[in-house]
């Protein structure tokens, strides 16, 4: 693992991305209190409050996103890659977060079915359920997508980081002096 740059080379407006499950609110939440920023979970600005993750109008959804990204300082967790292009021109730094499947479906089962106290990133009225949708999400569309985000966002142009997998996720905690709520 190579040395970590300094958490100022990101910059204000900071994008953390990858599969379901990796960390990434976690994250986006201790990155934002450490840095006085604006945090902002992309899935709250898709899906409906007090739903078991009911999708809002793809208009509605879309005016939210860009009306957060005007924002001067911020972090956003979440990836919905066809707005990475206007999400990218704005943001000043990007992280990207890789574990293997079968330790997201696990932090996935576990949170779905035996975490009682609402979560970062999670809806209003936290009435997440299984759902077969999202297995397969997490255990077939995620990996091929997180390869793709591993061509294409070291390329966008701000600085990039990737860390596979928890280990590396809590050196980088350690690291930046973050902590987890």
């Amino acid at each position: 693992m190579s040395e970590l740059p300094p958490l100022s080379a990101f910059g204000a407006r900071i994008m953390v991305c990858g599969p379901s499950n990796s960390g990434k609110s976690t994250l986006a939440v201790a990155l934002g209190q450490k840095l006085g920023l604006e945090t902002f979970h992309l899935d709250l600005f898709r899906h409906l409050p007090d739903t078991d993750w009911v999708q809002r109008p793809d208009a509605e959804f879309l005016a939210m996103h860009d009306e957060a990204i005007t924002h001067d300082r911020w972090v956003m967790e979440g990836n919905y890659s066809k707005f990475f292009p206007q999400r990218i021109a704005r943001a000043t730094g990007i992280i990207l977060l890789g574990d293997n499947r079968w330790a997201n479906f696990a932090r996935y089962i576990r949170r779905t079915l035996f975490q009682k106290r609402q979560r970062p990133g999670s809806l209003a009225g936290d009435k997440d359920s299984l759902k077969w949708d999202m297995v397969y999400w997490i255990l077939v569309t995620s990996p091929r997508n997180l390869e793709t985000y591993r061509r294409t966002l070291p390329q966008a142009g701000p600085p990039f980081l990737e860390r596979r997998g928890m280990g590396e996720l809590n050196a980088l905690y350690e690291a930046w002096n973050l902590t987890r709520d």
